[in-house]
């Protein structure tokens, strides 16, 4: 009977040790500039490197000399929509900064806010009229009219064999001009990787 109220008691006793344990994680910091690819699929890498080389290259092209000719000076940009047409969740608000920090910093063209902010802007432009000094206020009218607008699409393609995977991202950009609807220039990028799973040995 001892042995039994015993083995009982080690039972009880080992089933809330194995209860309380709690699993634990592990964090490193890193330099947010250091390439870290996981899973293979989109990434902050991939869009900032897509965004600089894209976006030389198409400062690169002959519309832009044209562009500055015809204006007299620098053609004033704003980006549009990008489209997701992949079959992974890809956050295309943070591609599409990364495309204005470098359009802004190359300071071939001038920029404008998207349609949200502008939205925004407008709200604090109508309530500096009712309220702000007549020598302060920033009066309706004065916004900077865009001459070309940046869209475009990310697509993928997925194959894999056993503990192999192939990922194929094609992203397109056009520039289109406002009031003409030209299309002054069109780019492309691609990405592939390969990822491999490992076997587990257990």
């Amino acid at each position: 009977m001892k042995k039994l109220v015993l083995l009982l008691v080690l039972v009880s006793f080992m089933s809330i040790s194995c209860g309380s344990t709690k699993k634990t994680k592990k964090v490193n910091r890193i330099d947010a500039s250091e390439e870290v690819d996981l899973s293979g699929d989109w990434n902050d890498t991939d869009s900032q490197i897509v965004s600089k080389e894209m976006i030389s290259q198409m400062l690169g092209e002959p519309w832009l000399a044209k562009a500055k000719s015809k204006k007299d000076g620098e053609p004033t940009v704003i980006v549009g929509k990008v489209k997701n047409k992949s079959n992974e969740h890809i956050s295309t608000e943070t591609f599409v900064k990364d495309l204005q920090k470098v359009l802004i910093g190359s300071g071939e063209v001038e920029f404008v806010s998207d349609k949200k902010t502008r939205t925004d802007l407008r709200d604090e432009v109508e309530d500096q009229t009712m309220n702000s000094s007549d020598d302060t206020m920033k009066g309706p009218g004065k916004e900077l009219g865009a001459d070309y607008m940046l869209v475009g699409q990310i697509n993928t393609i997925s194959d894999r064999s056993g503990g192999t995977s192939l990922k194929y991202y094609q992203v397109e950009l056009e520039l289109h001009e406002l009031g003409t609807n030209k299309i002054v220039w069109m780019g492309q990028k691609k990405i592939k990787k390969v990822v491999k799973q490992k076997k587990r040995t257990w």
